[in-house]
């Protein structure tokens, strides 16, 4: 997966191994957390009634605010920025839908407040509609630039950077855009006294993280300190968002104690001392997948799942001898409990736990007549560990591949396929055996995805790597194929994150190849690792921010 580590080569002795056998460890640092989680305060406080009032009224202006657009546009960002969306979906998909039926014919010629007209391209877009971006020619000069009289338009400005960030292929004027609103945005941050506390602190969070990549629960509680602050906020909206978002942080906080618990009964700690103990930061993962109270049930799969994983990863990437993970794999491949016997202790124990973790969703979907939803699950695991052994084969040969051999395997070994067909199978109904079969076809947003995936976490990790043993990552096969320097290598994996980036946002535009509730997994699957490896690997390496990111969604209630 994209979370690999620091390894260096020390002697070490497990059990049932023999001594002499040289093994690699990585000296992880342990949890930051320890066993903060494992018990939680259950709220006793009952505001439901309180809060299905709230909800009600803000389902009212909604509707009501149809007579004006912009006014709607603006409320929908609001409600969609303060996380709260997840219960309006249908009155804003139809709201949207009317916008984008009674103003596509006239391409909003007749609006020229740039703030509006952003605004309106982005919400159309994110919804799937596709908008032009010749809406944003009439900004431009007679010489084709961007009229210098935008640049004191901060909220304008900022709101068209933001839609530069659903562009596709061939849109120049976006990729114009954004140049422009970047230079000018940091510029009136840093030399404009006149601009507001408010408005300046969310236009250096949105230079950082744009809504497009940014994980919607952590843009929720950041948006909801930005929107009290505004003169113009709506109290009803504001407190709604407040109360639900504490609500749903009781709900996450009893979710992680449980599988906290499954975690420290595995006793992985001492068992398997080598690899990462991160299963809270994994929960953090698949919370910016799903946060949705309902998909309780996925949520749980894929933590579960993903811990599994990190764990497989450090065997392959750190501990493993080439002869045991030869038996590993095999082990994986049959996918039979009886294929423990053959393999070491400490490989038993990960076998046995992961077997148990498929065998416990799979009776639970069995119930609801859904458990061919494993096999699929099963079979993008063995693909990833498959991937994981010819990573293995290639450091014990000390082959540098070329980066056509080397992104083939390393796209699988992201596990971002993986992580999308499990990321399906505890969505509900809405997930079909065509979802399924439409992943392992290799759709050009999943691509995407891992392509992001993989990059961001190479140009992170490689200085280090250089250090340790580890298989050559992009960076050194780019380097060495090309003869280039490892910035020019940098610089043109960006490129391809940006072209990722794009893939993405066409994919999404409707009509769609499966519905649009799964390919949200995809996005926010991206979104996790712009979040988490932005300039650094915030999961092998749990730093501040990583700290400050946990903390503000499962410890931290947002002030009433």
């Amino acid at each position: 997966m994209a979370i690999s580590g620091q390894v260096s080569a020390i002697p070490l002795s497990t059990q049932n191994v023999a001594p002499e056998i040289a093994r690699r460890s990585a000296n992880f640092h342990p949890s930051i957390w320890g066993d903060r989680f494992l018990t939680y305060a259950s709220d006793s406080t009952s505001t439901n009634a309180h809060i299905h009032g709230l909800k009600e009224e803000v389902r009212k202006m909604l509707v009501a605010s149809a007579d004006d657009p912009s006014k709607q546009l603006n409320l929908i960002d609001a409600i969609q920025r303060l996380g709260v969306f997840y219960h309006f979906e249908n009155e804003i998909d139809a709201a949207l839908q009317l916008i984008y039926d009674t103003y596509h014919a006239h391409t909003n010629q007749d609006n020229d407040d740039l703030h509006t007209v952003a605004l309106w391209f982005r919400l159309l877009r994110q919804q799937g509609h596709y908008v032009s971006c010749d809406v944003f020619n009439k900004f431009k000069d007679s010489e084709g630039k961007f009229k210098e009289s935008l640049i004191n338009n901060a909220r304008g400005m900022l709101n068209l950077y933001e839609a530069t960030h659903l562009r596709m292929h061939g849109e120049d004027i976006l990729d114009e855009a954004l140049v422009f609103t970047t230079a000018h945005l940091e510029s009136l941050v840093s030399h404009n006294p006149h601009l507001s506390n408010a408005l300046a602190r969310e236009v250096m969070h949105s230079l950082k993280q744009p809504i497009r990549k940014g994980l919607p629960r952590l843009e929720a509680r950041h948006y909801i300190s930005i929107y009290q602050e505004d003169d113009s906020h709506d109290g009803t909206l504001l407190n709604f968002a407040k109360l639900d978002f504490n609500v749903l942080q009781k709900v996450h906080q009893k979710e992680l104690s449980d599988i906290a618990r499954w975690w420290k009964d595995l006793d992985f700690v001492t068992k398997l001392p080598f690899a990462r103990d991160r299963v809270v930061e994994c929960y953090f993962w698949i919370l910016g997948v799903y946060f949705e109270p309902q998909y309780f049930l996925a949520r749980k799969t894929l933590t579960k799942v993903i811990a599994m994983t990190s764990i497989i990863d450090d065997i392959y990437d750190v501990y493993g001898t080439p002869e045991e993970l030869v038996l590993f794999t095999d082990a994986i491949e049959r996918w039979d409990i009886s294929a423990m016997d053959q393999l070491p202790e400490y490989m038993r124990v990960c076998y046995q736990a992961l077997i148990n973790v498929y065998s416990e969703i799979e009776n639970i979907l069995a119930k609801e007549g859904n458990s061919y939803r494993v096999h699929y699950a099963k079979i993008t695991m063995k693909q990833l560990v498959r991937a994981y052994f010819v990573e293995a084969k290639w450091f014990q040969e000390g082959k540098t591949p070329t980066m056509e051999e080397y992104m083939c395997n390393a796209l699988l070994t992201s596990g971002y396929y993986m992580l999308t067909s499990t990321s399906f199978v505890g969505l509900g109904e809405i997930v079909t055996k065509e979802a399924f079969d439409w992943v392992l076809r290799d759709p050009k947003i999943v691509r995407a995805s891992a392509i992001i995936g993989r990059l961001m976490d190479d140009m992170v990790s490689h200085e280090f790597e250089q250090k340790r043993g580890h298989v050559a990552s992009a960076i050194e096969c780019y380097m060495k194929q090309y003869d280039f320097s490892e910035q020019q290598a940098h610089d043109e994996f960006q490129k391809q994150v940006v072209d990722a980036w794009k893939d993405i946002n066409g994919e999404c535009l409707r009509p769609t190849e499966v519905p649009i509730p799964l390919l949200t997994r995809v996005i926010n699957l991206a979104r996790v690792i712009d979040v988490i490896y932005k300039g650094e690997d915030g999961y092998t390496h749990v730093g501040t921010e990583m700290k400050k990111y946990i903390a503000s969604l499962l410890l931290d209630p947002v002030p009433i």
